[in-house]
């Protein structure tokens, strides 16, 4: 399985997505509470972390990258050493992905006839300011 994106978990743990984010993100944080099944072979396993440490840090902080990047990698782990886990993610991520975080494309339109000014299309702007001259006067000094 490829590890969670830092960007999904981060987008998640921020409350993107509305209420199916919410739900979500409340899906993934019930499967990191279910009991963790090391295998007994393993004795290393138990100094390995289920993964609720990295989630509440995240929830505490989503802006933070390096919490988010903590959860992808605690997930991952877990998910080698636990099948169960491994399965529940798998599900879990599918899901996930299709909730809208306000990352991937971005599709505009403009319908309706004729613009009277700028117009821009793509997304994420700030700091723009534009001045554009006053539309000429018609002869009848009516300024329309």
């Amino acid at each position: 399985m490829d590890p969670v994106s830092v960007g999904l978990l981060a987008a998640l743990a921020g409350g993107a997505g509305g209420e199916m984010g919410r739900q979500v993100w409340a899906k993934l944080s019930t499967l990191v509470r279910l009991p963790f099944r090391r295998a007994k072979d393993n004795s290393h396993a138990r100094s390995i972390s289920s993964g609720e440490i990295e989630l509440a840090a995240l929830t505490q902080a989503p802006a933070d990258p390096a919490r988010a990047q903590a959860l992808s990698t605690a997930l991952a782990v877990r998910a080698a050493l636990d099948p169960d886990f491994h399965t529940g993610l798998q599900q879990w991520h599918e899901q996930a992905k299709l909730v809208r975080t306000g990352d991937g494309e971005v599709h505009n339109t403009i319908s309706g006839g004729t613009q009277h000014g700028p117009v821009l299309q793509g997304r994420d702007f700030s700091g723009l300011s534009f001045t554009t001259p006053p539309p000429p006067t018609r002869p009848d000094g009516d300024g329309r």
